[in-house]
């Protein structure tokens, strides 16, 4: 049975810890979250209750403290020592971590060894609750979208397949079928996506205007446009502080992420144009309607699906590692990607069939004088390899 590394780091805190924190699993759909605490509860000695809010109204409050109640009582029914409690779906409940909070708090002051995993999908209001209320309780697990090396590893995945068909396991049974497959990945993530996670969630006034956001955004993947052209392109589009918060909302719901431009003064980063970037390949080709071979086929086509590829692998990596993302361009030179940590900055520059007129290493090197630059692509680091790595290895 194919796990994925974060299951290691639950089940090592849940089997060999003590009692210390409230573990929160967090990523987007269809990443496996739920498939791990799976695998855990039929692999644990420990005993377990599992509960998930899909089917629970949003204002019942109540639910969490009657799934703790349950626990305790598996707890005091049994002659083990702990019960871990995995509530999935925690976002959908008004005020949880309010509840989690009162509930933890109880069990922490009558020493009762209740062991607890939250799970869910919508990282804004994950780190909402987790900031707002958890503080100094909680630890956190990112499940991203999969990666070139775990789909390789379950599925025999090709690099040229990863590239087109992006990282979601449940989908990989339709690439006989690209219609089919696209149908999939449109209506089930991407829809299920932006309705469940987004609009149900939160306060959207024009759900149709974040829907063609995401969808101009992937049609432009890895380029940069203006909030100020967005509006030109887009219908009843409001102001660009709307058109921010929509895409800061796409990137929490690990749809579509806009990467700021690189500077050391943050007034002028936050004041960028953002560089479109996809977190999973797999929603650019869903809206596509050539297939796989025949963009594979033209280089000018596929090289754009390589950057976007690339891009998605060092935008899920910023997340649950620890660094910055970043792209820079002045005048006419440009870096597809800086990467930062502390005061040490890398350059990429990506190059595998797009026409580009300037990579801007030189430039960007005078101006910044970065720890290192590296070409992906062509001659330098062949992409493919790229997908493999951990970013962080690079500095």
């Amino acid at each position: 049975m194919f796990q994925r590394h974060q299951y290691q780091t639950l089940a090592s805190r849940l089997e060999n810890e003590p009692r210390r924190f409230v573990q929160v699993l967090f990523g987007p759909r269809q990443s496996g979250k739920t498939t791990l605490v799976t695998q855990f509860t039929q692999q644990t000695h420990q005993l377990t209750h599992y509960a998930a809010a899909d089917a629970v109204s949003i204002s019942g409050q109540t639910w969490i403290s009657q799934q703790w109640s349950i626990a305790r009582l598996k707890l005091k029914q049994s002659t083990g020592k702990v019960v871990v409690l995995i509530l999935d779906e925690i976002q959908k409940i008004e005020n949880w971590s309010e509840s989690v909070k009162l509930e933890w708090d109880s069990d922490t002051r009558n020493a009762i060894n209740l062991k607890v995993v939250l799970l869910g999908s919508s990282r804004l209001l994950l780190q909402q609750g987790l900031t707002e209320s958890m503080a100094g309780r909680f630890e956190t697990i990112y499940m991203g979208h999969w990666s070139f090396d775990e789909m390789q590893t379950a599925f025999d995945f090709s690099p040229e397949q990863f590239v087109w068909f992006g990282g979601y396991p449940g989908a990989t049974t339709l690439m006989d079928d690209e219609s089919r497959w696209r149908q999939f990945v449109s209506d089930a993530l991407i829809e299920t996506s932006i309705s469940k996670d987004i609009l149900m969630l939160t306060a959207v006034a024009k759900p149709a205007l974040i829907r063609r956001l995401f969808e101009i955004g992937c049609h432009y993947s890895g380029q940069i446009l203006s909030y100020t052209k967005m509006l030109g392109q887009l219908a009843d589009a409001g102001n660009t502080t709307t058109l921010a918060n929509y895409l800061r909302l796409l990137d929490t719901a690990g749809l579509l992420g806009g990467i700021q431009k690189y500077s050391p003064r943050l007034i002028r980063q936050r004041a960028s144009s953002p560089k479109f970037m996809v977190h999973n390949t797999a929603l650019i080709t869903a809206q596509q309607n050539q297939p796989f071979q025949t963009i594979l086929s033209n280089p000018e086509q596929w090289g754009r699906w390589v950057e976007s590829a690339v891009g998605a692998h060092l935008l899920n990596s910023s997340i649950s590692s620890s660094f910055k993302l970043y792209y820079w361009r002045d005048r006419g030179d440009e870096i597809d990607f800086v990467m930062s940590v502390d005061d040490r900055i890398i350059g990429l520059e990506v190059k595998s069939g797009r026409t580009q007129t300037s990579s801007g290493m030189a430039a960007f090197g005078k101006q910044f004088s970065p720890d290192k630059t590296y070409l992906i692509g062509d001659t330098g680091l062949p992409w493919q390899e790229f997908l493999s790595l951990d970013p962080m290895e690079l500095f």
